[in-house]
């Protein structure tokens, strides 16, 4: 691969071999950051996302009045605001991240002071209303602009709700939990298809008590956090890309080590199974109630078969539905996506990107306002694509790259930074030429 500071040139592969073990997990790194910050006392993360938009999480507790150090082995030491943040006077800046903007407001709604929310243009364009109506149920006073960031926080004690979420958003989930933990009274949250409960799970370790059945969660506050430990497990929706690279080729060997295996999140390996991908998990372990192993992929040497993503799973597969995509003209019978119309209001149009970007590959490939039909047996041509600045559309139409005949060009490669910079050193270690 060459590189410049925006492109990459990606060519073709003849084998998938190798063991990589991958930075932190982005969505746990986000919640332990936050809570980390808020939480009483000093906590230390090892193996924390290097990716931008955590950096963004990091930046903004900072600036809230907690202190943020790197130490000399890796680990991020946060002293926390024991439940107490001061007013910043500039802007938040959330950068490119969503999950920072939508949880952090949960977080701000019922401290004392004024807070303003601002991202770049793409997180600027993403939707802020589905926060906005559950905290204002709960009696806070956020203003947006048109349905969007800027967000202006007048910070106020909250009284609890009884709220059902209206899509499925762990962001949404956790902004109104965080808003909970620091209202008097019990605020029960509907989900009716289950998120990633990494919040759940995180608010425990942090020493918060919270309540789940099949479709609800509950958590009575006002409740103080208390500081912790961690390590923080790879990320799977980085490992994605890996795993469908390897599954390409018949004769790949590709090991995983540390790998976040939370059964809301790993739904990506039972896919992968059925496509015909050959999954062992060798050993796993427990870290702060988030599971994590080590996971071994081979390939059916008759190849990839078919599969369809819709209803749940196509929510808990939100991340990874880009790559999957970008791998269905590989497969014989190939992979119809629906229900997932949530990936139009991502970093950018991924469902109109995919599709745009197949077809640039010769890829026949038919768009729906929900999803995608990718036909299988097709053979991809290198060709020019356009990321649109979105980090998981540069790195999904990289793997698919490698199988293509020729040379692809990928514009805006620098967007995979916001989640996994390290993504194409890697991705060299393991592609054979």
């Amino acid at each position: 691969m060459s590189t410049t500071t925006h492109e990459r040139i990606i060519r073709p592969a003849r084998n998938i071999l190798g063991t990589l073990r991958l930075p932190g997990d982005k969505s746990i790194s986000h919640r332990y950051a936050m809570l980390g910050a808020f939480a009483e006392g000093t906590s230390r993360f090892s193996n924390f996302s290097t990716g931008a938009d955590c950096a963004s999480t990091l930046s903004c507790m900072q600036a809230l009045g907690a202190r943020v150090r790197n130490l000399e082995d890796g680990r991020i030491e946060i002293d926390g605001v024991g439940g107490r943040v001061t007013p910043a006077n500039l802007p938040l800046d959330c950068g490119n991240s969503g999950s920072t903007m939508r949880m952090i407001s949960g977080l701000l709604a019922p401290q004392q002071g004024s807070f303003t929310l601002i991202g770049d243009a793409s997180l600027t364009s993403r939707p802020m209303d589905r926060i906005r109506k559950p905290l204002a149920e709960m009696g806070a006073h956020l203003t947006l602009t048109d349905g969007h960031a800027p967000i202006t926080i007048e910070g106020a004690p909250l009284h609890p709700i009884d709220f059902t979420t209206p899509v499925p958003s762990a962001q949404v989930k956790t902004c109104i939990l965080l808003a909970g933990l620091q209202t008097t009274g019990a605020t029960t949250i509907h989900e009716a298809l289950r998120t990633r409960d990494h919040s759940e799970l995180a608010l425990r370790a942090f020493g918060a008590s919270l309540a789940r059945s099949i479709d609800s969660i509950n958590i009575t506050g006002p409740q103080t956090l208390h500081a912790i430990d961690a390590s923080v497990p790879g990320d799977i929706s980085s490992a994605a890309f890996f795993l469908c690279a390897a599954s390409l080729f018949p004769n790949s060997g590709l090991i995983l080590d540390g790998i976040g295996l939370n059964p809301t999140r790993a739904a990506l390996l039972d896919v992968l199974t059925t496509l015909g991908a050959r999954i062992a998990v060798l050993q796993i372990e427990e870290s702060h109630a988030e599971l994590v192993g080590t996971v071994q992929i081979t390939t059916d040497p008759e190849g990839l078969r078919s599969t369809e993503i819709s209803g749940a799973l196509a929510a808990q597969l939100i991340d990874e539905l880009p790559v999957l995509a970008a791998i269905g003209p590989y497969t014989s019978g190939g992979i119809r996506i629906r229900d997932a119309r949530e990936l139009r209001v991502k970093e950018s149009d991924r469902i109109a990107l995919v599709a745009r970007n197949l077809r640039a590959m010769g890829a026949e490939v038919e768009e729906f306002e929900d999803g995608l039909d990718v036909p299988g047996g097709q053979q991809l041509h290198g060709a020019v694509i356009d990321s649109g600045g979105d980090h998981r559309i540069a790195m999904a139409f990289s793997i698919a790259a490698l199988r293509a005949e020729g040379e692809t060009l990928i514009q805006g490669a620098e967007s995979a930074a916001i989640s996994f910079p390290e993504f194409f050193d890697l991705l060299d270690l393991v592609a054979e030429r």
